[in-house]
């Protein structure tokens, strides 16, 4: 029995039953002691070694492997998915993306240790228009064999030089004069994994004490993470506190917070910026801010990906729409990087047959529960715009239909589609003329730009025959070029940027709180770039199997393992995850 199956195995129940809710706020005088007690120890988190902090993640490490056991059992249940599904091996994953992050940033502290900056595992190159990238996955040949074909590369911001690049890394551990600053954290209420990304991201990277405040939506795993992160609240670095609306403004206004993250929706952040209602409006009209300390956010998207014709025969065209569907079903659709909007070429003869068989395979789906607050509402006002949805699977019981919704109008600029973030199970369709295949991704590419709101992340889906053609080679270079999203995929999506964290996640730089899109600033980014402008991750057309898919009969099974495997790496784990890909 593997070290997260023992600690599974004694379910939600005793040792842990105090922890099955969270039903009450945080005092504003335990807010108060809490940010003093930051204060006082911000400045000597900034001066606290190395060595110490690979003993503190050490140390979280093993408090946190045996939570796993409960922390699913409580994320299931309150998302209404049931045990051994598709859904829990989500969970799975989820948990074991923070192990993860955890050993990526523990690598790079080594490396500050020993060489003074975080050491770059591929290639640093140059593009022809002098933009530097720094290849940063895969590192190990146990990571290529556990991720065969994925790639993952780091753009830096123009004129960013390779020297500079290498000199700016991991610049809060160089500078001699730095100060401390206490960050609250406003988490996100869909994944468990992403306030645990933030906290660390604030501490680690950024050298900042952090008081986190769970989301409502998924405070109920707050005592857990209390235990796991006990070893920082204990020394004075860590403060978890517990609220709504009520107590989060009153945190963003507190003398005492130096400055903000928000992981949440662009009306939460304009709210905070500005004020709520119609005051709110006008103070944002007039550019009248009421809070002067930094913010930064990530936001969400209206995800675009983008299908380029090609030669697929009918296992293609199956395969991808299992993809497609099985990036829509994730966390029941309710992820910033969800798929919303295919871009197809109009005149493609095999458009048609690709949104048939996505709607194939979302007939043979389980509905799931809308879990996150609002997602009835957001189901009913694409519906209603488009009365031509296509809907598979039960509406009773407070689950939705999978919901497919094709030909969009592309022309139609204000279309809900272009401009709302469903954050349900709801999946669009649009398409656009074009004289050939490059000149299709040249347009692609204009619209998402240019008619999408969010710039968060966009993937692109291409056969690799296409890529032989290099008048196509070239178009897709220019994609990854011009595309303004923080995080640009190839046959992948944006969730492969999360199991080892070395990418930068956020929005595309140049946003301010006047027009935030998807965000100011970013997280993960273990290597500890100063100035990334995009990552860029590559994964292959198809992969035989695919474990991934939703029609992937032992998917619990291996994301348990893979969560294992992140939680303690070992060589003698890979056997037992190949087992699990192969036995059919």
């Amino acid at each position: 029995m593997n070290n997260l199956s023992k600690a599974n195995s004694g379910g939600v129940a005793s040792p842990y039953p105090e922890m099955a809710k969270i039903n009450r706020a945080t005092s504003f005088n335990d807010m108060d002691e809490g940010l003093k007690t930051l204060q006082a120890n911000k400045d000597k988190w900034v001066i606290t070694a190395v060595d110490e902090r690979i003993a503190i993640l050490d140390e979280i490490r093993r408090d946190l492997i045996p939570l796993s056991g409960p922390w699913i059992a409580l994320s299931i249940d309150a998302k209404g998915v049931p045990q051994h599904s598709f859904g829990e091996g989500e969970e799975w994953l989820t948990f074991g993306s923070i192990f993860g992050l955890i050993s990526s940033l523990r690598e790079s502290l080594e490396d500050i240790k020993k060489y003074g900056q975080p050491r770059i595992g591929g290639p640093i190159t140059v593009r022809s228009n002098n933009q530097v990238v720094a290849k940063v996955f895969p590192q190990t040949k146990i990571e290529s064999m556990m991720f065969p074909g994925l790639s993952e590369e780091v753009w830096m911001e123009p004129d960013i030089f390779p020297e500079e690049m290498l000199i700016t890394q991991a610049k809060a551990y160089k500078d001699e004069n730095a100060w401390g600053a206490v960050c609250l954290i406003l988490g996100a209420g869909n994944a468990s994994s992403l306030p645990i990304a933030d906290l660390l991201y604030r501490l680690f990277v950024a050298n900042h004490v952090a008081m986190l405040k769970p989301n409502p939506v998924n405070a109920y795993l707050g005592p857990l993470m209390e235990k796991g992160f006990s070893c920082l609240i204990k020394r004075g670095y860590l403060r978890i506190v517990y609220g709504g609306a009520t107590e989060g403004s009153y945190l963003c206004h507190h003398p005492l917070v130096d400055e903000i993250h928000l992981t949440g929706s662009d009306k939460t952040f304009e709210t905070i910026i500005f004020g709520s209602g119609s005051e709110g409006a006008e103070h944002k009209v007039q550019k009248r801010p009421s809070i002067s300390k930094p913010v930064s956010a990530e936001l969400g998207n209206v995800t675009p990906v983008i299908v380029v014709p090609g030669p697929w025969n009918d296992n293609d065209i199956r395969k991808q729409a299992e993809k497609i569907t099985t990036w829509l079903a994730c966390n029941a659709g309710c992820n910033c990087l969800t798929p919303r909007l295919l871009v197809q070429h109009q005149s493609w003869d095999q458009r048609e047959t690709l949104i048939k068989t996505i709607g194939d395979v979302m007939a043979h789906l389980e509905t799931r529960k809308a879990y996150y607050p609002g997602a009835i509402e957001r189901h009913a006002a694409f519906v209603s715009a488009h009365p031509n949805a296509l809907q598979f699977g039960d509406s009773s019981h407070g689950q939705l239909p999978w919901t497919l919704i094709p030909d969009v109008d592309s022309k139609n600029t204000n279309d809900i589609c272009f401009h709302k973030e469903a954050f349900c199970c709801v999946l669009a369709e649009t398409a656009l003329g074009a004289a050939n295949i490059p000149e299709f991704i040249d347009r692609a590419v204009d619209f998402v730009n240019g008619t999408l709101w969010g710039t968060l992340t966009a993937s692109i889906i291409i056969h690799p025959k296409s890529m032989l053609d290099p008048n196509i080679a070239a178009s897709l270079d220019r994609a990854l070029v011009n595309l303004r999203y923080g995080t640009i995929c190839i046959n992948e999506w944006g969730i492969m940027a999360f199991p080892f964290a070395r990418t930068s996640w956020g929005g595309f730089p140049g946003h301010d709180t006047y027009n935030v899109q998807s965000g100011i600033g970013f997280v993960n980014n273990t290597p500890m770039f100063d100035k990334p402008q995009k990552a860029v991750i590559r994964g292959p057309f198809k992969k035989t199997p695919d474990v991934t898919l939703i029609t992937f009969k032992h998917f619990p099974e291996i994301a348990r393992k893979i969560a294992d495997y992140q939680a303690s790496p070992s060589i003698w784990k890979v056997p037992g995850l190949v087992w699990t890909e192969f036995k059919g």
